[in-house]
């Protein structure tokens, strides 16, 4: 059988698995519309196949890396959702204090890929934490689909209290400059908006492709580098309005638009990956915060 290619598909069904991705179909109806798709060799099982996140074979930073300490740890969040389950992650033997790195993870908990890019940034010379806001659930069942779930039993203002908590416990953490960021995607990248709103004394914001808030855009107080993806017509909808704000208030941010790419071109696991523009982001992102979280 014929290994399907990126190059292979339709744009179509990259959107009908953003819209299931983001609880806009359900699974039958997801699959009713994929049949649309499927002809001679290319069957409904192989696009699925082919959609659905590889955590086995893309992991970037081998979790037992020789200059990597990462575990599991657990915070409080009185506001949230109690005791908080995260990975705690920092260079092995670093000599100083380190800026800190909150990683939001996207609408279905803490799965492989969040682990993968917390331990990238902690590479890069950071501290970084990546809770789990399924903890309250049970935590991330191993499964996206159950992720997703699971997630909508979740109250939205209790999780941006998760990851405020968060920002606290690092910004306390004996490791730490005291200077501490947010990078988040998708459901992340809304969190890294909110939390720069919410946040006075947050160092700085990379929200990846998250929706924009709609209101207190004059109390943000961090700068923000903003990523985006061409084709994502659904996030981008909301770009001019908040672009607009902050100007009207004089914020401080950048903002690249990635061309030709989907939402979720950041995330290696799934077909939607875009290894030139993800690295590009990837290096802005970690270039911001060694300019925002130095000591």
């Amino acid at each position: 059988m014929k290994k399907l290619k990126k190059e292979d598909i339709s744009q179509e069904v990259f959107d009908l698995y953003d819209a299931y991705a983001h609880n806009k179909l359900e699974r039958r109806e997801f699959v009713e519309k994929l049949s649309l798709f499927a002809a001679g060799s290319v069957t409904v099982p192989a696009l699925l196949s082919f959609l659905m996140p590889d955590y086995k074979n893309t992991m970037l930073v081998d979790p037992n890396h020789p200059d990597l300490e990462s575990d599991y740890m657990t915070y409080n969040s009185p506001k949230g959702g109690g005791e908080i389950k995260a990975l705690l992650s920092k260079p092995k033997n670093a000599t100083e204090k380190l800026g800190g790195i909150v990683v939001v993870h996207e609408n279905r908990g803490l799965n492989p890929y969040i682990e993968d890019t917390a331990r990238q940034a902690a590479l890069a010379g950071f501290i970084t934490i990546a809770p789990d806001a399924l903890t309250p659930l049970g935590g991330y069942p191993g499964n996206d689909d159950e992720g997703r779930a699971l997630q909508r039993q979740r109250d939205s203002k209790e999780m941006l209290e998760d990851f405020i908590a968060a920002y606290e416990y690092l910004k306390s953490h004996p490791d730490c400059n005291g200077k501490v960021g947010v990078v988040g995607f998708c459901f992340g990248g809304s969190i890294s908006n909110m939390m720069a709103v919410k946040v006075p004394d947050l160092a700085a914001s990379v929200p990846f492709y998250g929706g924009q808030p709609t209101e207190d855009v004059d109390q943000i107080q961090a700068p923000l580098l903003l990523q985006y993806a061409g084709l994502d017509e659904r996030i981008n909808a909301g770009w001019p309005a908040y672009e607009a704000k902050l100007k009207e208030y004089s914020k401080e941010y950048g903002m690249f638009m990635y061309p030709d790419v989907n939402h979720g071109f950041h995330n290696t696991t799934t077909p939607r990956y875009d290894k030139e523009a993800a690295e590009l982001a990837w290096e802005r992102t970690i270039a911001f915060f060694k300019e925002h979280l130095a000591s």
